[in-house]
């Protein structure tokens, strides 16, 4: 008889536990023991029990678990599983991090990371190929709107792998925090259909009360040019921003406006020219609420970067410039104030639209989901790779599944109060995948691409280049554990697969747009995981953790125009007011943006995860390595803060989320 002593562990979320016997198998590369019904697995607790095997195991490969079906039949959350005595060269871990349900058999293997080619002995060929034809049945491509990248099939939250759902924890956060929005929307949103806005300081009865002072400052001082300029540099927003290489084409200076040339080409020579384009807002179809046209533009902003740091705007076209029509209006900040603002603010709801759509939805949540389906499709849970890449992925296919449930579908938060809503939206993410490149989802080259290197002003741009940088060591250290050369990457084949599952099939041959087909080095790996947990970390941080803090203030950032775009510099503060969102659209607006915009309370800051998919002493090295510089980036960003009177956050490691998830 051979002893062996095993701990189960069992996660601490509420109904992680079960009152259904559990059968056990020890899996050996000599044969197999059947534990029998060993284990009543209780919530939070780690079991322990001591077996005699009469049989001689050899290696120990793996653990096979069962939950039997009960009276009361629960599913039971296993974290992993722990096992000492013969071949185990001391103690084995079988990492598993999920639930189990029904009758079916989990196999959980050592987790030992084993490339294809690791395993001469093909001892666990039989494992990874069932386990992926199994994940491919579970985690199959499904399709939302024609000409986007491929979502996870699946039409509600119910329809997700189990694995995939929030744990009771989050979904009871989730469900009452919108709950206690709603009531106080439909509580005070009563009043609103009898109230009107009569001047701008009117939107005050919507002002939410904040934990932070960002919102008070924005509300403060949101007419003044620096602070229109700043958010394009550091604000909800700082993906549009680039400097200028040459006067654009759209931008038509009708005569008597050659001293606004001289200017434009002085700051050119000078480097110091930088603009923001809106045309891929040209000619979307805007919303009809409630019976009533609402309106899009696609506005051109010119700014000039000052000694200073400070960014401001220098002229804005509110529209393009039409065959057969005169050149349209340019609004300088030499105009007449009401007239000025009233541009400013059509290009604050422009940047809102493709903030929502561009920036937050399409390059953090959708590219997050594509990247988290492919790696479950393709990559079996003993690969390095998916090790390294699996605590990325909680909870992003059911934020998002609730995202096209309630967000941007059919009557949802789009349709009822956002401009571009009714498919105007659909159409702006579907202009914007088709330019959606792989340059600028990794910062180092986006940054150069858009002539930000080197801005001191821009601390989006500082902060993006570091993080990157930090994950970028964090994933070479960990590859150069599994890939000693070029030809093990080569000649990889399940990570071939993922790569191509992520660029041909996801993104629907996005090959044409610089993502890669293949993967032909260990340079050329290392920048692409980077840029999939980048993309799931500080991509999405950068451009979900602003929301409140700049559309508090709804003249800052209104989800709607109910006017037209002025067609000359006569404007009044009634025309301004009656331009923006009435008090209903404001107030959903920030009953929205109040809850996704929230510090989440149950959150896992980057790099902060508790699941061990490594075994032994090497990952969990270059791990708190990682941590140590996550730590070292987010002092130094708090005492940077300290001195600034707008402190830029976005990407302060212990505020980034470990997953897209929500």
């Amino acid at each position: 008889m051979v002893k062996y002593k095993i701990l189960v562990a069992t996660g601490d979320s509420v109904f992680a536990g079960s009152a259904n016997l559990v059968h056990l198998w020890l899996v050996g590369e000599h044969g197999e023991a059947d534990l029998g019904k060993q284990l009543r697995p209780l919530l939070g607790r780690k079991t322990e029990l001591e077996v005699d095997v009469p049989l001689h195991l050899g290696r120990l490969l793996a653990v096979k678990l069962r939950k039997q079906k009960g009276l009361l039949d629960s599913d039971w959350f296993c974290k992993s599983i722990t096992v000492q005595g013969p071949g185990t060269q001391g103690e084995a871990f079988f990492p598993c991090y999920s639930w189990v349900q029904g009758k079916e058999t989990i196999c959980l293997t050592e987790g030992t990371a084993l490339k294809v080619t690791d395993d001469t002995q093909n001892l666990f060929r039989k494992y990874r190929e069932q386990e992926l034809e199994n994940r491919r049945n579970v985690y199959r491509w499904g399709s939302w709107k024609e000409g986007l990248i491929l979502p996870i099939a699946g039409s509600t939250e119910r329809d997700l792998p189990r694995n995939q759902r929030f744990m009771k924890d989050k979904d009871l956060d989730f469900s009452l925090s919108l709950v206690k929005e709603l009531k106080n929307f439909a509580i005070k949103g009563t009043l609103d259909f009898v109230s009107r806005v009569q001047k701008l300081e009117d939107y005050q009865k919507v002002f939410p009360h904040t934990k932070t002072a960002l919102p008070e400052q924005v509300r403060g001082s949101w007419k003044e040019d620096a602070l229109f300029g700043y958010q394009f540099l550091n604000g909800a927003n700082p993906m549009l921003l680039r400097r200028s290489m040459r006067l654009p084409a759209r931008l038509v200076l009708p005569p008597g406006m050659e001293d606004l040339q001289t200017q434009l080409e002085k700051e050119l020579k000078a480097g110091s020219l930088f603009e923001a384009d809106f045309s891929l807002l040209d000619g979307v179809k805007p919303n009809i609420i409630i019976f009533k046209q609402q309106y899009v533009t696609a506005p051109l902003v010119m700014l000039k970067l000052q000694p200073d740091g400070r960014l401001l705007p220098m002229v804005i076209q509110l529209q393009p410039p039409r065959h057969g029509c005169p050149p349209p209006l340019l609004f300088l900040p030499s105009d007449p104030p009401m007239a000025w603002l009233l541009a400013k603010i059509w290009v604050r709801s422009s940047d809102f639209q493709l903030h929502q759509l561009q920036s937050h939805l399409l390059r953090g949540h959708l590219m997050a989901e594509v990247i988290s389906v492919a790696t479950m499709r393709s990559l079996p849970s003993l690969h390095p790779i998916y090790k390294l890449l699996a605590p990325h992925f909680r909870y992003t296919m059911e934020i998002n599944t609730l995202a096209r449930n309630n967000l941007v579908s059919e009557w949802g938060i789009f349709d009822l109060v956002v401009s571009t809503g009714s498919g105007g939206h659909v159409d702006i993410l579907q202009r914007a995948t088709s330019c959606l490149t792989y340059r600028s989802l990794c910062p180092p080259d986006d940054l150069a691409d858009r002539g930000l290197l080197g801005v001191k002003s821009s601390l989006y741009a500082q902060d993006a280049l570091r993080l990157w940088e930090i994950i970028s060591r964090y994933v070479e250290r960990m590859v150069e554990l599994f890939y000693r050369s070029d030809t093990d990457v080569k000649e990889d084949p399940e990570l071939q697969v993922w790569c191509r599952e992520v660029t041909e099939i996801g993104l629907l041959g996005a090959q044409d747009r610089g993502f890669p087909l293949s993967l032909e080095s260990r340079a050329e790996l290392c920048r692409f995981v980077t840029m999939c947990i980048f993309t799931c970390t500080g991509q999405h941080a950068s451009t979900h953790l602003g929301q409140l803090d700049w559309y508090a203030w709804i003249p800052n950032g209104p989800c709607t125009m109910r006017k037209p775009p002025p067609i000359s510099k006569d404007v009044t503060e009634r025309d301004i007011v009656d331009a923006l969102p009435c008090l209903q659209q404001a107030r959903m607006q920030i009953t929205f943006t109040k809850f996704l915009g929230r510090r989440q309370p149950v959150m896992v800051a980057l790099g902060q995860h508790k699941e061990e998919y490594f075994s032994g002493p090497r990952p969990r090295d270059v791990l708190k390595q990682f941590q140590e510089e996550l730590a070292i980036m987010d002092k130094e960003i708090e005492v940077r803060n300290a001195s600034l009177d707008l402190p830029y956050e976005y990407l302060r490691p212990s505020l980034v989320e470990n997953s897209v998830t929500i």
